[in-house]
């Protein structure tokens, strides 16, 4: 298998993880960048205030948003690009957690992603003092962007994987996962009325 992925990036208003009021993606075909895009994104009501914390962070400002797509206007744009990718993320638990709660708060089905945390590849692969999104990123070769725009987030954690899978030799994000003793991260389908626990699987 090639090396295909879409990495992912949100920032959100405040510290409710369904408050997305950002988001970036880059496609990976084959070990190369291929397709980006980003937009600005309202947040679903009830998670829609933006504290001071998360502003100072990624300096999206409650006005930048006032005539951005909802949540739910433009959630299929969002899973069209993704497709049924295997998702990267630098502490990829949270952005997944963004698309679950995001998609909960607004009564949508979210599909169920497999996940790749590449911040978890980079302590595996990089001997660094910090492994922040800048620290990995400068050391996969992609330094110099611009930190919380979530376009570039997310194209600084495809390098990290694209740059970890070449030393390592791995073909695609499996193999890549299996050489550092990770997992791809997998939800299991319910099998019942009851939800069955997100589980990983190699």
């Amino acid at each position: 298998m090639p090396l295909d992925f879409t990495a992912i990036d949100f920032e959100t208003a405040n510290s409710s993880p369904a408050s997305a009021c950002s988001v970036g993606l880059v496609r990976v075909r084959d070990g190369r960048v291929v397709a980006t895009a980003g937009w600005l994104i309202q947040p679903p009501a009830g998670h829609d205030e933006f504290q001071e914390w998360n502003v100072r962070i990624h300096g999206i400002q409650p006005e930048d948003v006032q005539t951005a797509d909802s949540w739910i206007d433009q959630f299929d744009r969002l899973c069209a690009f993704a497709g049924a990718d295997v998702l990267v993320a630098h502490n990829a638990g949270f952005d997944v957690n963004v698309l679950r709660r995001a998609s909960e708060a607004t009564g949508l089905e979210c599909p169920p992603y497999r996940s790749l945390c590449s911040l978890q590849v980079a302590r595996k692969t990089y001997d660094l003092d910090s492994y922040r999104l800048p620290r990995a990123a400068a050391a996969a070769g992609f330094a110099e962007f611009s930190h919380h725009d979530a376009l570039a987030d997310a194209h600084a954690c495809a390098q990290i994987v694209i740059d970890s899978a070449l030393r390592a030799g791995a073909s695609d994000v499996f193999a890549l996962a299996a050489s550092l003793g990770l997992r791809i991260t997998e939800p299991v389908v319910a099998t019942s009325e009851r939800a069955t626990p997100e589980r990983a699987v190699a």
